[in-house]
């Protein structure tokens, strides 16, 4: 039996204050969304009746609808396939250039990172609370799974970071209560040189050196400010600081909110945080009451049958939690009591399969096979074949994170020259040259491994495909119904 066992009940309470909180606090800061003036919010303004529908949430609920329907050892494949079936109207930010990159046949991780000028915003760690709540009390299977979730719209950006230190902080937050110890858990499994790790730890300095709140707020806007109000490292200090700062359950979210910027991401983590430490006990009436049991989606969430009240989904999510915690888990599981083991700090700061996530190749595209086997195509750089000048790229195969030996063959277009260049790190590398490339070209992997064979195609992009994209724009969007324009959702 797993060293640590949650009692069902407290953890079910728990799962449904993190989700009442996620829409007390996205309803508290979405009215004053991407201002970033200090605020004066005591409570609700205007004082709503009902949750604002809010894409923080509904994503989760993709996620969770994927769980159940693919099981517990999810690919990356499955993210885009759940991404391109029930997202693809997301215009904003990183949302719309993922699904721009989708749509080219870049497979994930490489979907995250290419033109994408969004990849260090908040759009990955407003999606972190599935994670902890399927795994709760195993910080570094959450945080694994969070990688997994941001890359696809995040690689190699903050918004990697962020999402990996929130799922392991609400993970723990299941088994213990004290904020430093759950920061410094969220801490190890990240970079301690990312700007949002140096934010997290700056937000605590402050408040350890008794620093005025609105003195710590100016110090993180000076030292990790970005004009950008969803840009994430300067959110997650805010966060931080409404948690430490704030007197009560509203003092805590106003403070957060109060900061400005992307004032719904802020309030509906934090939210989210207080719910699982402190469980439906800690939310007052007053706060709960306005937002109420409904779930309301967002209008570009499309064609997903998703519990509509919070009631619902802490009862779905706590059915795909104990599957989850069976099949991928060996430190935590549910039961009628809860039982802790004497070091269960140590426990939960465990980040093995945290660094082993962080350690994957980004630069890379990964389809699924048969038997549970992964092909990754390494880029070595952009996806992009130029013209004339040769190019790198190399084949791994892995079966449940495991490398797995193989003979590998990569063939593309007919006029491509494509010479095998021996093996590297278990990975078979082979270099591309051309003359004239086209703008979306296939390139066919085809292996062999222990009597199987196993294929993926993959999208090599050619100069005309990657023209880049202005820094700061969206993609184009329906003029009525706002949409990503490819997937508009204007009737008729």
């Amino acid at each position: 039996m797993p060293p640590i066992t949650l009692s069902e009940s407290e953890y079910r309470d728990k799962v449904y204050a993190c989700w009442l909180g996620k829409n007390i606090g996205g309803t508290l800061g979405a009215p004053i969304e991407g201002r970033k003036e200090i605020h004066q919010l005591v409570y609700f303004d205007p004082v709503p009746d009902g949750a604002a529908p809010n894409d923080d949430l509904d994503f989760q609920l993709v996620w969770l609808k994927m769980v159940q329907e693919r099981g517990p050892n999810v690919r990356l494949s499955d993210f885009a396939d759940y991404w391109q079936k029930h997202l693809a109207p997301y215009p904003w930010n990183e949302y719309g250039f993922c699904q721009r990159n989708l749509a080219r046949g870049l497979r994930p991780p490489i979907s995250g990172c290419f033109e994408n000028y969004y990849v260090d915003e908040m759009g990955s760690p407003i999606r972190s609370e599935i994670w902890a709540c399927l795994a709760p009390g195993d910080p570094q299977l959450a945080a694994a799974m969070a990688w997994k979730d941001a890359v696809l719209d995040h690689a190699g950006g903050e918004g990697v970071h962020g999402e990996m230190f929130w799922a392991a902080l609400e993970s723990g937050a299941f088994v213990i209560s004290d904020p430093l110890t759950l920061i410094e858990i969220g801490l190890r499994m990240i970079p301690i040189w990312s700007r949002i790790s140096r934010a997290v730890r700056e937000a605590v300095w402050c408040w350890q050196n008794s620093a005025p709140l609105l003195d710590a707020r100016e110090r993180i806007l000076r030292c990790f400010g970005h004009y950008q109000p969803c840009h994430a490292p300067q959110n997650h200090a805010f966060t931080i600081l409404g948690w430490l700062y704030g007197e009560d359950y509203g003092g805590k979210l106003c403070a957060a909110v109060n900061c400005g910027y992307d004032t719904d991401c802020t309030g509906a983590t934090l939210g989210s945080v207080l719910g699982i430490v402190g469980g439906t006990a800690a939310i007052p009436a007053e706060w709960s009451k306005p937002v109420g049991d409904a779930i309301m989606l967002h209008k570009f969430t499309r064609d997903l049958d998703a519990s509509r009240t919070v009631t619902d989904l802490t009862d779905e999510t706590v059915e795909a939690a104990r599957s989850f915690l069976q099949a991928r888990s060996a430190t935590a599981c549910l039961g009628q009591e809860q039982r802790l083991p004497r070091n269960v700090a140590s426990l939960l700061a465990r980040n093995e399969l945290a660094l082993k996530a962080l350690s994957r190749d980004v630069h890379a595209g990964t389809a699924p096979s048969r038997g549970g086997v992964e092909i990754t195509l390494h880029y070595h750089g952009e996806p992009v074949l130029r013209p004339g000048i040769a190019k790198t790229v190399s084949i791994s195969l892995e079966r449940d994170d495991e490398p797995i030996e193989a003979d590998v063959q990569l063939s593309g277009p007919r006029a491509w020259r494509i010479e095998r260049d021996g093996t590297r790190d278990g990975r078979a590398r082979f270099e591309l040259l051309a003359e004239e490339v086209e703008d979306r070209n296939t390139i066919s992997a085809r292996a062999s491994a222990a009597g199987e064979v196993h294929e993926a195609e993959f999208v090599m992009l050619g100069p005309g495909e990657a023209k880049g994209y202005p820094c700061g724009q969206n993609v184009a969007g329906c003029p009525k119904c706002h949409a990503r324009r490819e997937a508009c959702i204007c009737e008729g």
